[in-house]
Formats: C-alpha cells, sequence, structure tokens
C-alpha cells in the first residue's frame, strides 16, 4: 500500500508539473506557407520570423521558395494600402512583416539579384519617403543595399525611383554612426560610382550637395571606421569630372558648417596615426573645399557643436602644408627612381602617372597656400586676426624647404637629358608661384636651373609656352634690380621671354590671362633693356629684331593706350642700339616693318600731344618718357623714321617732366 501511495503520489506530481512548450519546427512553418489559403501563409511567416537564423541561407531558400513571390508581393501592396485587401487595421503588421522577410530573403545573393527583387524597389523607395521615422526604414536600406550590390539593373532602378533624393533627405535625420547611415551612405556610393557621371551629377546637383553636407557631419564626429567610408564617399563626389553643379549648389547653402565639418574631419585624419593612403586622400579632399570655397578655409574654427574641445585656427594650414611636404618629398623620390633607375615596364609607366597626379594635387595645395600667405597683411585679409608670427614664420620656412626640394629634382631631371613632362611643368608652377612672392628664396639653385626651367615643355606642347608664363611674375621682380637683369641675360633667359611675348601677340585672340602675361613679359624685357648699359647685353641678338616687328604690327590695330605705350617704349629702346640700315640688311626685317614703326610710335607721340594720357596714368607718363628720351637719341640713324613722326604734326607734344 505504501509503495502504491507513493507511486501515485509521485504520478500525481508529476503530472501537476508544467509541460515544456514544443517549439514549431522550420519544417512546420513551411507546411503552413504551402496552404492553400492566406490565414495559414501568414502564420508561417510569422513563425519562421521568430525563430530563423538571417545568414542561414539554406533555410531562408527554403522558405522563399515555400511563400512564393506573388504572396509576397500581395503582402507588401496591402502592408503600403495599394492592395485589394488593404489590410484595414493590420496595415502597418503587413508592412513590416513583408519588408523584413524582403530585407531577410536578400540575404540570399540568388535572390538578391532576381528580377523579383529588383522590381520592387520603387515601392520600397516609396514606403521610405512616405515613413522617414518608422522601424522598418533600417530593413528598407538593408534591402535596398543588397538588390543594388547584387544586380546593376537594382542601381538603375533606385536611381530612377528618386532613390537619390531619398537618400539625400534622410541622410540629414539619420543618427549618427547609426547602421542606417551607413547602408545610405554605401548606397550613395554605389550610384555615383556604378552610374554615368554626366547623368547623375547634372540631373541631382542639390541631392548630392545634400548628401556632402549630411556626410560632412558624420566625417567630423566619428571617431571609427565609417569616418574612412564617408572620407571616400566626399572624395568620390567631389573629385568627379563632372562635379562643376554639385560646387555651384554647395556655394549657395546658407552656411558654412559642412566645409567647417570638412575641416574638422581632414585635420583629424591628418594629425593621427592612420595609414598613408588616408591621409593622401584627405588632402585630395582639402584641395576640393579650397576648389569650391577659397583658400581662406584653411583657416578658421575648429569645434563641433557642444563640444568642449576647441583648436587653434591655425591647425589646418599647418598640417595641409607638412603634410603636403611629406607627400612632395616621397613622390618626387619615387618619380624620381621610377624615371632614371628602376627597370622599363609597363606598369612602371602607370605607377609614373598615378603619382604624377598624386603629386600635382599635393603641388595645388602648396600653390593655394602660397596665395593664401601672400594676402597676409593685406587690409581685407581675415588671416591677419588669426596667424601670428610665429605661425607664419613655420609656414615661410616649411615653403623655402619644399621649393628647395623641388628644384633638386628639376637639377636631377635635366641631368638625365629630361625636357618634357607634365611633372617637371608641374614643378616649374609651383616654383614661380613661390619666387613670385619670394624672388629671392633658393637665389643660387634658381640662377643655375632659370635657363632650363624656362625650356621645359607638358606631354602636349611642342615647345616651351607654359614654363615661361609660370615664371614670368618672378621674372618680372627680380628684373626691378641690376643683378637679376645679369641673371636674365648671363643665361639667355631673355630669349625664350622674347620668344613668348612674340607668340602670344601673334596670336589671333587671346584670353585675359594672355593679356596679363603679355604684360609681364613687356614689364620683363622693357626693364631689361633700361639697364643695358649696367650689364653684358648682346644688344644685336636676333630676337629683338623679330620683336620690333611683331610689336609694330600687333599695336596697328589696338586703341588702348597702355599698349600702344607700352610697344612703342620697347621698341624704341631696342633701335636705340642700331640703325635702320642695319635693320633693312637683316633677313627678318623689311622697308614694311619701318613703316610700321613709324606709324607705332607717331601714335603714341600723337597719343600726348592730344591729351589723351590723362594726368594720374602715372606709368603710361612713364613709358612716354622713356620713348621721347630714347628718340633724342637715335632720331639721327632712322631718317624715315624720323621723317615720318616729325612731318605728322604729331610731335609736338607737351613737356614731360
Amino acid at each position: 500500500m505504501e509503495e502504491q501511495a507513493s507511486s501515485s503520489e509521485a504520478s500525481s506530481s508529476s503530472s501537476s508539473q508544467p509541460q515544456p512548450q514544443v517549439q514549431p519546427s522550420l519544417d512546420d512553418c513551411l507546411n503552413l506557407l504551402r496552404g492553400k489559403r492566406d490565414e495559414q501563409r501568414l502564420a508561417g511567416l510569422l513563425l519562421v520570423t521568430k525563430f530563423w537564423n538571417k545568414d542561414d541561407h539554406a533555410s531562408i531558400r527554403k522558405v522563399y521558395d515555400a511563400v512564393r513571390p506573388q504572396f509576397l508581393h500581395r503582402l507588401l501592396l496591402n502592408g503600403m494600402g495599394k492592395g485589394i485587401d488593404v489590410g484595414g487595421n493590420n496595415r502597418d503588421v503587413y508592412l513590416q512583416l513583408s519588408i523584413t522577410l524582403l530585407s531577410a530573403f536578400c540575404r540570399v545573393p540568388q535572390i538578391a539579384a532576381s528580377e523579383n527583387m529588383v522590381t520592387k524597389i520603387p515601392l520600397i523607395v516609396e514606403t521610405m519617403s512616405k515613413e522617414p521615422g518608422s522601424p522598418i526604414i533600417e530593413d528598407c536600406y538593408e534591402y535596398l543595399f543588397l538588390v543594388s550590390t547584387a544586380n546593376e539593373e537594382g542601381v538603375k532602378t533606385l536611381y530612377k525611383s528618386g532613390g537619390l533624393n531619398v537618400l539625400a533627405s534622410q541622410l540629414m535625420i539619420l543618427p549618427d554612426g547609426s547602421h542606417m547611415i551607413e547602408l545610405a551612405m554605401r548606397l550613395v556610393q554605389i550610384i555615383v560610382s556604378k552610374l554615368p557621371s554626366e547623368n547623375v551629377y547634372s540631373e541631382h546637383p542639390t541631392d548630392l550637395s545634400m548628401v556632402v553636407s549630411a556626410v560632412a557631419k558624420q566625417f567630423a564626429v566619428l571617431q571609427n571606421s565609417l569616418k574612412f567610408e564617408a572620407l571616400y564617399l566626399l572624395s568620390a563626389i567631389l573629385s568627379n569630372r563632372y562635379s562643376a553643379p554639385v560646387y555651384d549648389a554647395l556655394r549657395l547653402m546658407g552656411n558654412d558648417v559642412w566645409s567647417t565639418n570638412m575641416r574638422i574631419g581632414i585635420v583629424a585624419i591628418l594629425q593621427n596615426r592612420v595609414a598613408p593612403s588616408h591621409k593622401l586622400q584627405a588632402l585630395f579632399l582639402a584641395e576640393c573645399v579650397i576648389s569650391i570655397v577659397g583658400e581662406g578655409w584653411l583657416i578658421g574654427e575648429m569645434n563641433l557643436t557642444g563640444s568642449q574641445v576647441s583648436l587653434p585656427a591655425d591647425r589646418c594650414i599647418l598640417l595641409v602644408l607638412e603634410s603636403s611636404r611629406v607627400e612632395i618629398a616621397v613622390f618626387l623620390n619615387d618619380l624620381a627612381y621610377l624615371k632614371y633607375e628602376a627597370f622599363k615596364t609597363p606598369s612602371n609607366k602607370e605607377n609614373i602617372l598615378v603619382k604624377q597626379r598624386n603629386l600635382g594635387v599635393a603641388f595645388s595645395l602648396v600653390e593655394k597656400i602660397i596665395k593664401l600667405i601672400s594676402s597676409f597683411g593685406g587690409e581685407e585679409s581675415a588671416a591677419n586676426a588669426v596667424i601670428n608670427e610665429r605661425t607664419f614664420t613655420k609656414l615661410i620656412s616649411g615653403l623655402n624647404e619644399t621649393i628647395g626640394v623641388i628644384l633638386d629634382y628639376l637639377r636631377d631631371a635635366k641631368e638625365h637629358g629630361q625636357m618634357k613632362g607634365n611633372d617637371l611643368l608641374a614643378a616649374v608652377r609651383v616654383i614661380g608661384s613661390y619666387l613670385a612672392e619670394a624672388p629671392d628664396s633658393c637665389k643660387d639653385k634658381v640662377t643655375e636651373l632659370l635657363a632650363y626651367m624656362l625650356s621645359i615643355e607638358g606631354e602636349d606642347e611642342l615647345s616651351p609656352f607654359y614654363s615661361i608664363r609660370f615664371l614670368l611674375p618672378m621674372l618680372c621682380q627680380i628684373t626691378l634690380k641690376t643683378g637679376g637683369c645679369k641673371i636674365l641675360a648671363s643665361s639667355g633667359a631673355f630669349r625664350e621671354v622674347v620668344g613668348y611675348l612674340i607668340a602670344l601677340i601673334e596670336q589671333n585672340n587671346y584670353t585675359s590671362e594672355d593679356n596679363g602675361s603679355i604684360f609681364l613679359a613687356c614689364d620683363t624685357i622693357l626693364n631689361l633693356l633700361l639697364k643695358r648699359g649696367q650689364i653684358k647685353f648682346p644688344l644685336d641678338d636676333p630676337s629683338f629684331i623679330r620683336l620690333l616687328a611683331a610689336l609694330s604690327h600687333w599695336a596697328e590695330g589696338m586703341d588702348d593706350v597702355s599698349i600702344i605705350m607700352m610697344a612703342s617704349s620697347i621698341c624704341s629702346l631696342i633701335l636705340d642700339f642700331t640703325s635702320e640700315e642695319a635693320l633693312l640688311n637683316h633677313r627678318d626685317f623689311t622697308s614694311g616693318n619701318i613703316s610700321s614703326l613709324s606709324k607705332l610710335i607717331e601714335r603714341s607721340f600723337g597719343m600726348c600731344g592730344q591729351d589723351l594720357i590723362s594726368d594720374d596714368a602715372k606709368a603710361e607718363l612713364d613709358l612716354f618718357q622713356i620713348i621721347t628720351s630714347a628718340y633724342s637719341s637715335w632720331a639721327d640713324r632712322f631718317p624715315r623714321i624720323r621723317q615720318a613722326i616729325e612731318s605728322s604734326g604729331s610731335f609736338r607734344f607737351r613737356h614731360v617732366s
């Protein structure tokens, strides 16, 4: 009995304990999904979402095959309120369930690449535009990213469905550093890299500018790997050859928050230990930003909204210069090795092109810094308030050192007989920019290499042209002193300047930049001729005879007083060391050139006699004084010119003291 009682109690106790709940298996869910009624399929879907592993591709495939695409599509339409059965109070449930399932199914690449998934992109984009704060947004981003990476048609469909506009508007409101913002950035990256740039940039400049503004914030605030993704996305957008409309849209923005965020992000990259490729990319981005907002961007506030940390306003310019200097030294060293020492292979040629392109960005940044510091001390320079003498000294010291390194590279190229190359031409441009502001820097090296630098050609040039243009501001500066004129004369560099001037004025049309170069070349030649008595100078050089003919012909169709006076003064000084007989015996000179010269000088006298030169035009008055002084010296040696001038009535000019 006791045993029976004990057994009975045990049985009773066992029956009173709760039984373990049986979990549905995948097969149970699949049976429901294969049911004939929608209620069965819905129950199966709800069950499967509770226990499946999104990384178990085999199970996901089985579920997808069981549920059938048509039912999934109807479920999505009902959730959006577009189906026959609009779902009533269950719409939100249907919508969330359908998008969660779509996102999960697309983890299988073959499903993501299917036409069924691509065709649903417009519906997902529409849902995102109407439900920006909904919990389903993250699954929407997941779905769009998986389909767009699996099938190129997905990217095209996303773009045609207004996806870029939705991404641009939502990037502004998504939580900083969230998975959603990561996916949104990657989707933009896919669009700008996979689709024709000429279409994307011309059709959506405002959207892309909004993307830049939003991603710039992430670039500034994040301190993880997503910061680098932001860096490369910003560079991709702004360095594109079709990005001009985006630049314009950014300039029209009502504030400079985006550019401040750019500065903060770039400084963070440059001042920390990161891969050299990241630092180079940061320099690329800095060059783009400066192209949009100007060199003044290099100096400015460095504190994030709400942050207690603030960096000095000059931190950016110092870091950009230092990083650019490092890159220049490395690239020049690499290029010298590849060009002069390494074996000539096709891969080397490609490597050289890449390094030349990267070098060009570093050169450009140095030029922009030179332009900025040249404004220091001016009344309108905002830099005056934040740049102290110590910082200014650092900048000048760094620039001096880098210009010396670039000159050493050119010397190496000269020794190897290299006269042609875009890297060489870019080096001359940087040197010319700096020496225009500091003409006495690196004087010995410049003197040694001046003639060589003026003979350098770009890859597409048939003769030196741009190298002379780049150095003209410096040449004009140094020829204000006798020492500079001696350098120009002894090196023979004056012939390059004369040849450049002739080439410019013989063009049928020229730009405003050409016009500035013409006057710089004229000033340089004028400085040289005015100091001819103090330097050893080949006064009978044929280049000056050709210049006489070119200037007199050029001025014939001009009414500009400054052009006529400049041309006449140079011609008058050249005539002072020759004679009419000698000119007519020269193969590059004809009697027609004598007539043109006569008319030119006669016009200069006439302009002064008719008071066409204003009293405050000091430059023209100085030139006229040069003309009259030279004329009195050579008039007897040029009887035809003298007769033409003195018989015209223009010779009764006012006295110039």
